[in-house]
């Protein structure tokens, strides 16, 4: 070999060994990389290849009201599905056509379309197919029986799901809100509160084969789910259920176009006992309108399942849905004429001895602004008189006094300028005027609730500070956080913001709100015999909504009122919306509802009673001698009347524990079994009261003043209520409860 030979074949082998070691090289990086550098990606990789994973879901916390009364929680629901490899394996190898077995029997069953059924069982690409969720009992069980009658327990499964239950229907609808189709919170608390209520799923992670059956491996691990905590609110469900009667009827009473909507507080700590709006939903159905909303809907002119139809349909369940107290603004009129005269008081700006005027107007900024009592309050009077009067001109004049950076400064401090913190969603926030751009009219209308608007809760919050010494506290919904034992996650404390106003402010202008509603003030209708209700009406123009002449036409009618009991109180609002109605102020379309409802709730409190009682409930008489009854009767001072000769009482009108207003009423004992023809019920609805009182004595009845005093009735005391039906046959002596507003104030 000569040596070009044996150069040319150095050189070839050369390169030949340069490229095994480039390439042996590149392997070994490679091994290396893949062993050490790249070891966990492809590990993940392998991993995810080979192994799938079942969720394990997590059970949703229960919602408690106050009392343990549970509010909503989890019934055990159960999913129908299908394997479609399974069928299509089947149907290769027995030569049946399982889809069309299952979708026959299954249809009827489950109340579904049986010819898509069959459709999607034969089309779908995914393993395992819905069927059905949330099939009920009988549907389950109706299952169950087919699925072994026809020995497709390798085809069609039941699995157990937890779906979210409402035991009260629409109580507190507004404020729990309510969960979707996965279970998760979409309003309200279970929206608010759903990372505490929903805890944590876990899954279950194991081999598969390319069949994807399951391999008993290393793989297979098991990580179990973190149960939701539950909650437990402020609610009472007593307080609930009575504000929703009352505002539910005050809102067919009044025709309310745009909903009612109340709440109740407790003002010392912030507490929520109550909220609700009319016509709610119940969120164990939350997509079926309401009967209200659905008439609305069939009465716009929309052929149902047009686009305008169905986006119509999808605006009224966002009104259905939302919280009105939390979520919407109004101008709050009158009863902002709190903050007002709180305002002055605490600047010195005036004290309870000032003297006003008022001849019907007041010339400001060009603009002539008038009081609702179009003559006037006249001259002379004092502070106190210019807020029971709810006079316009009195709130102006304070208002110039105070001056415009002052009084921003302290409805910021009222915290109107700030949200609440309510642990809702959704809260609406104040819409007011700029700071520099409040001139002299703005400032006028503003000191008499005009031109600006609040949510309900921030509106009662403030109002509360007044009630609570002048502490403005932040409220709440969720008392505690508790686990699956009853241990306490955490509790609540009451948060105090601010001072708002002094202690002597505050307690001065709650005497003056007292008195005005026990008196002859404009928020009389709120009276309850027997305690000290501090009470202001208002009613508000609607000015974003103008009839063809450009002119406002739509009103507000609302009322917020307190009553203390030692350190602790309780305040609530009720505000109706465009009441339709003759007569659409507060003082009639929301005062006497106010009067209803504490009525029933400062019993319930265990309020003491703080004045003199005119009503009274009467005693047990049956079987006592006539004479002992007779001086009973005596020392009680009771108007009485004896039929019968006999020594004994045999019967009593009214029965025991019936409660009469004293002045008005008459005991009958019976010391015989001689009968009496029954009296017929007189209509007393619309009557005056004094002319009601005459007309219920002279027919035989015994009577029951309900709400406000009537110890001395008015000429414009109207009567709204009779517990008894006109026409009605009934034994003498009966009692018949009689219910007032006065009709006098347009406030």
């Amino acid at each position: 070999m000569n040596s070009k030979v044996k150069k040319t074949t150095h050189k070839r082998l050369t390169a030949i060994l340069l490229l095994f070691s480039i390439f042996a090289s590149y392997l070994l990086f490679n091994v290396f990389r893949l062993d050490y550098l790249l070891y966990d990606y492809y590990k993940d990789k392998t991993f995810n290849q080979v192994t799938t994973s079942s969720v394990l879901k997590a059970e949703r916390g229960n919602i408690y009201d106050s009392n343990m009364n549970i509010l909503a929680k989890n019934n055990t629901v159960f999913r129908v599905f299908v394997s479609t490899r399974d069928i299509r394996t089947a149907e290769k190898r027995d030569g049946v056509d399982y889809s069309k077995t299952i979708s026959e029997g299954l249809a009827p069953i489950l109340s579904l379309d049986k010819d898509k059924l069959y459709e999607k069982l034969k089309n779908s690409n995914v393993l395992d197919v819905t069927i059905k969720k949330s099939v009920s009992e009988d549907e389950y069980s109706k299952t169950i029986k087919f699925i072994k009658t026809n020995s497709l327990e390798r085809l069609v499964f039941t699995e157990a799901e937890s779906s979210r239950y409402y035991p009260k229907g629409t109580l507190a609808a507004h404020l729990l809100g309510f969960t979707g189709s996965d279970n998760q919170g979409l309003y309200g608390l279970e929206y608010y509160y759903d990372d505490i209520l929903s805890g944590t799923d876990g899954y279950y992670v194991y081999a598969k084969d390319a069949g994807g059956r399951t391999l008993d491996t290393e793989f297979s691990d098991y990580f179990p789910a973190q149960n939701g905590y539950s909650i437990v609110t402020t609610i009472d469900s007593y307080v609930q259920s009575e504000l929703e009667a009352v505002i539910e009827a005050a809102r067919i009473n009044h025709g309310a176009q745009n909903r009612v909507t109340g709440v109740v507080m407790d003002t010392s700590s912030g507490a929520i006992l109550g909220m609700a709006t009319t016509s709610p939903f119940d969120p164990n159905d939350p997509f079926t309108l309401d009967e209200l909303s659905q008439k609305k809907l069939n009465e716009s002119g929309y052929v149902p399942g047009t686009d305008e139809y169905k986006a119509y349909k999808n605006e009224l369940m966002q009104i259905m849905w939302s919280n009105k107290a939390i979520s919407e603004t109004y101008e709050p009129g009158s009863t902002f004429k709190i903050v007002t005269v709180s305002t002055a008081l605490d600047l010195g700006i005036a004290n309870l001895n000032s003297k006003f005027s008022c001849n019907g107007y007041m010339q400001i900024g060009g603009w002539r602004i008038r009081c609702h009592k179009t003559t006037g309050h006249g001259t002379g009077f004092n502070l106190a008189y210019g807020l029971q009067m709810s006079c316009n001109p009195c709130m102006m004049t304070l208002s110039q006094g105070i001056g415009a950076d002052n009084f921003y400064e302290y409805v910021k401090k009222f915290g109107y300028f700030e949200k609440t913190g309510i642990d809702l969603p959704s809260e609406a926030s104040t819409i007011f005027h700029q700071k520099e751009n409040i001139g002299s009219t703005e400032l006028a209308t503003a000191s008499f609730g005009q031109r600006f608007k609040v949510s309900v809760i921030n509106h009662l919050t403030a109002i509360s500070a007044v009630a609570n010494g002048g502490k403005l506290v932040t409220p709440y919904v969720v008392d505690k956080i508790i686990d699956s034992n009853g241990k306490i996650i955490s509790e609540h404390k009451t948060e105090i913001r601010r001072q708002v106003v002094s202690e002597t402010v505050a307690d001065a202008v709650s005497k003056i709100l007292i008195d005005g509603v026990s008196g002859d003030g404009g928020a009389k209708n709120a009276a309850v015999s027997g305690y000290d209700i501090a009470a202001k009406t208002g009613t508000s123009q609607k000015f974003d909504i103008l009839d063809e002449n450009g002119n406002s036409y739509l009103r507000i009618g609302s009322t917020v009122a307190y009553a203390l009991n030692g350190e602790r109180g309780i305040s609530m609002i009720i505000v109706v919306d465009e009441p339709t109605s003759n007569v659409k102020y507060g003082s009639v379309v929301a005062a006497p509802y106010i009067s209803m409802l504490m009525e029933k709730l400062l019993p319930y409190f265990e309020y003491r009673s703080c004045a003199e009682e005119i009503n009274y409930t009467v005693d047990n008489y049956l079987g006592m001698n006539i004479n002992s009854a007779i001086d009973k009767l005596k020392s009680d001072k009771l108007d009485y009347e004896i039929i019968g000769n006999g020594d004994t009482v045999l019967s009593q009108i009214p029965s025991s524990g019936e409660v009469i207003t004293t002045a008005l009423s008459k005991i009958i004992l019976y010391t015989s079994e001689k009968s009496e023809e029954p009296v017929e019920v007189p209509k007393l609805l619309g009557m005056t009261l004094v002319d009601a009182i005459k007309a219920s004595i002279n027919s035989g009845l015994n009577i029951r003043l309900s709400g406000a005093e009537a110890t001395e009735p008015s000429a414009y005391d109207i009567v709204t209520e009779q517990s008894i039906p006109p026409d009605s046959k009934v034994k003498r002596g009966s009692v018949i409860i009689i219910r007032a507003i006065n009709q006098n104030y347009e406030d």
